[in-house]
């Protein structure tokens, strides 16, 4: 967790520095009450793009991709999160590029004047943010991308498809290794403060870069597994030249200063006077909820409130009464409830404790006989997000860039293939107690292995796929190249079956540089479930990485 110092130097940094993200790759937009990036100290322009990626990550996993993935689900404008009623109008990559305009600013800074923790530190946030770019999208700008300054021959820039980015990607992180493996002496002009991930400790940013290797080797394991097998195995063969983030201790958390809506958790009501807010309208997904049950996972304590009123079924017609804080319902009030929203074939619940939203229904905002008026309001019936998200920062209110708990089951999914790693079920454990660690549980972990024992590649992605929450892009990627864990749409969901990637913006991408941009279209490969989409580039389109694997559909 970072000092409190630290955060008052990221919003006095942020304060300094313009974050560009225009909405066109063609030009350099510069803020003229702003400093020039170009201008700029290095080391003020790290916290800007480490803090950049972060929030981008989390406006994800806590944003629509939990929705996806069915961690958490609206009962109030919702669509977008429940139902995956996105377009080519719903989400661009023009903040990405922002962020990686910025980052070669401190790359050439750094190569310039020989500063080479800086060096690594641009490569690490390179070929994540390029990463994130490829696995959203699939091709993109990446050998043209950063270059409208050069000449007006960049101001199209081609698309470079898939494959060809991740394997550009693991190269900076093969370099990045490299330069950040010298002791932390050797380096100069590291001013901790402006490192809002690591406090300028060389070995934990190199321990990142390998592990988000570890990653992208992953990633490419149903489309390219013997690529994949290779690049897993050099790393796991050799720890010493490629340490991994293996403790939670180590996690890349990013903490948010909270002292304005832009530095804050996304659900804070600090900044908040709607009623209706983000806060009132996330409620936890059925599908996570009674998984964490079946589990008796500690960690939903931590992440939910328990019901506020239990309802309980109680013998009688028409009684519908609060007795000793307990809604009791009589049958036939129960029955008329459920048929009034029969087509959500779902039921009254009556867990006393937690109860989530199940998945794309058409009545979340009435879910569970809610009394209340609908749209975003509280519901005591189901389970609020715990109290410390109404919060704009907390200790367990981060940007969670990558984890000990991924890392361990990566490599206890790298065992289960046989490649290079042993013992499958120590990482599958490991991998539980660092997430019960980065959660402030660890304390319950005795005996949870037990409840939900190690089963090959489904109890992996399982547990990756709990750890992942509030980080759920991951999950998602996961999901895509597995199908795993085996998520089921619901009734008022956009097509029936999860999305596969984000459509390219049509004013952002396609209008601007069409002739490219339609080339990449026409590499897709269209599913049954593109619907009305009318070209291929479709949310249920399948990108390279997925053509040819039959997954995750």
């Amino acid at each position: 967790m970072k000092s409190i110092k630290r955060q008052l130097a990221y919003i006095l940094t942020l304060m300094l520095i313009v974050a560009v993200s225009c909405e066109d790759l063609d030009e350099l937009n510069i803020n003229p009450n702003g400093v020039d990036p170009s201008t700029a100290d290095l080391n003020l322009l790290m916290p800007t793009i480490i803090t950049s990626v972060g929030q981008n990550i989390t406006g994800l996993g806590f944003g629509d991709l939990a929705g996806v993935m069915q961690h958490t689900q609206k009962d109030g404008w919702s669509s977008g999160h429940n139902d995956y009623d996105w377009n080519n109008l719903s989400h661009n990559w023009a903040g990405w590029y922002g962020i990686l305009r910025n980052n070669e600013e401190m790359y050439n800074k750094a190569v310039e004047e020989d500063y080479v923790f800086h060096q690594g530190v641009a490569l690490v946030m390179r070929a994540y943010t390029f990463g994130m770019i490829a696995d959203l999208w699939g091709a993109a700008p990446y050998d043209d991308a950063l270059k409208a300054e050069e000449s007006s021959e960049f101001f199209k820039p081609k698309y470079n498809d898939q494959k060809y980015i991740y394997t550009q990607i693991l190269a900076d992180l093969e370099e990045a290794n490299n330069l950040l493996s010298g002791p932390q002496s050797s380096y100069s002009n590291i001013e901790p403060s402006q490192d809002l991930l690591y406090g300028g400790n060389v070995s934990k940013w190199r321990k990142f870069s390998n592990s988000l290797a570890l990653r992208y080797n992953m990633r490419l394991s149903a489309k390219e597994p013997e690529l994949a097998r290779s690049g897993i195995s050099n790393i796991v063969s050799n720890p010493e030249k490629y340490p991994l983030i293996l403790s939670s201790a180590d996690d890349a958390n990013v903490a948010y200063s909270g002292n304005s809506p832009g530095d804050s958790w996304p659900s804070s009501e600090a900044f908040e006077s709607d009623p209706s807010s983000n806060y009132m309208r996330v409620k936890m997904c059925a599908t996570l909820v009674d998984t964490l049950l079946k589990y008796e996972d500690p960690r939903i304590g931590v992440w939910a409130n328990k019901v506020g009123i239990p309802l309980k079924m109680v013998p009688g017609e028409q009684v519908d009464r609060i007795v000793g804080g307990v809604r009791e319902v009589s049958s036939d009030v129960v029955e008329k409830f459920e048929n009034d929203f029969s087509d959500d074939h779902v039921k009254v619940n009556f867990n006393p404790e937690y109860v989530g939203i199940p998945a794309q229904i058409i009545s979340a905002g009435f879910y569970n006989m809610n009394p209340s008026i609908p749209q975003g309001v509280y519901n005591p019936h189901v389970s609020q997000l715990a109290d410390m998200y109404k919060e704009s920062t907390g200790p367990l209110l981060v940007m969670r860039l990558m984890s000990a708990a991924e890392v361990h089951f990566i490599l206890s999914e790298a065992a289960e293939y046989g490649w290079g790693v042993s013992n499958p079920e120590e990482h599958y454990a490991a991998g539980i107690r660092e997430s019960f660690n980065a959660w402030g549980v660890g304390n319950q972990f005795s005996g949870y292995v037990d409840r939900a024992p190690y089963n090959g590649l489904e109890s992996i992605i399982t547990q990756k796929w709990i750890a992942s929450w509030t980080a759920a892009a991951e999950s998602w990627f996961d999901y895509r190249r597995t199908g795993l864990p085996h998520l089921r749409t619901g009734v008022s969901a956009k097509r029936q079956a999860l999305p596969l990637r984000f459509y390219y913006h049509f004013d952002s991408e396609i209008s601007k540089n069409t002739a490219n941009a339609e080339a990449a279209i026409d590499q897709l490969e269209p599913t049954q479930y593109k619907g009305s989409d009318v070209s291929n580039n479709s949310a249920w389109s399948k990108m390279w990485l997925l053509q040819g694997t039959g997954k995750p559909y």
